[in-house]
């Protein structure tokens, strides 16, 4: 009996441990989510993760103020065309180096068609753009894909579905905390298999 009953004292101290390291944690992940500003310093493209609001629309308009010398849509839908996400005016800068990437459909995959595209285009430095809550994973992916040589920027687009406050927001605390969860798995990958992803190989990429 006393045995069982040292064991259950050991299991709930654990888990009060546990539980405490964990929300150390997510509040350090939330701290930095929330860290990021808008650093729109010149680098050799603009890397752009379409799906969510607002990031194609902030990719443009740093693109036509000559922010960088590509603009990459990744995560393109098969029927969008380049025109439909950009349409020069007059004296911005040419569609020619406007690439969309239409065969990813992840993050993981953004970053692994996204890579293709960027070292076959001899770029340097990337300003890479998402949702703020998707940043911290998107950034780790895209970091652990590409070449160490690559300088990678990122850059949030802030969304009406997290709140600053998220703490008090039941939909933003849900939100950060499967990002949180998405993360930390990532990062536990890459601490048992480092250089994985730069050395996998990928079909051809769909580009239009």
């Amino acid at each position: 009996m006393g045995q069982e009953m040292n064991l259950i004292k050991a299991l709930f101290t654990l888990s009060i441990i546990g539980l405490i390291v964990v929300s150390v944690l997510f509040i350090d992940f939330a701290y930095k989510t929330f860290s990021y500003r808008q650093n729109s310093e010149k680098t050799d493209a603009i890397v752009v993760l379409a799906g969510g609001k607002g990031r194609v629309e902030e990719g443009v308009r740093l693109f036509r103020e000559s922010q960088a010398e590509y603009l990459i849509f990744v995560g393109v839908d098969p029927s969008v065309r380049k025109k439909d996400l950009y349409r020069p005016k007059r004296h911005d800068p040419s569609s020619d180096k406007v690439i969309l990437e239409k065969s990813s459909r992840n993050t993981l995959e953004n970053s692994l068609f996204g890579r293709d595209i960027i070292v076959r285009n001899g770029i340097h430095s990337v300003l890479l753009i998402t949702s703020r809550y998707h940043l911290k994973r998107a950034s780790i992916l895209f970091r652990n894909s590409l070449p160490k040589n690559i300088t990678i920027v990122p850059y949030p687009v802030d969304t009406v579905n997290l709140k600053e406050s998220w703490w008090s927001h039941g939909g933003s605390f849900q939100l950060l905390f499967r990002e949180f969860y998405k993360y930390c798995i990532l990062r536990l990958f890459f601490l048992v298999t480092p250089g994985e992803l730069r050395e996998s190989v990928m079909p051809s990429v769909s580009v239009g």
